[in-house]
């Protein structure tokens, strides 16, 4: 099933001329892409499915949403850590 998770924008910034963020899932904090919703700005609330923010929410919404997702037991994919090239350089000079 695809699911589209509600984040709160906290950072906006241009990685190689696309628009990105960092947003807030109930404590974790992820990058996402915002080249789908130019409009978001810090504080706003999105919907995130597989890294893009697909479309802006107003809180409450999100709230519900993330409420009803945290009930069935659907945001464990959130826990996954993000790809980090540094940590893998680190695992590799640790072998030598």
């Amino acid at each position: 099933m695809c699911l589209a998770i509600p984040g709160k924008v906290i950072e906006i910034s241009e990685i190689d001329n696309v628009r990105m963020a960092k947003a807030n899932f109930g404590g974790i904090v992820k990058q996402v892409c915002l080249q789908y919703t130019p409009e978001v700005v810090p504080g706003d609330y999105v919907l995130v499915h597989v890294g893009f923010a697909l479309n802006k929410v107003d809180e409450a919404e999100a709230e519900r949403t993330y409420k009803a997702l945290e009930d069935l037991g659907q945001l464990d994919e959130l826990n996954i850590p993000e790809f980090q090239e540094d940590s893998i350089k680190e695992k590799e000079k640790r072998k030598l």
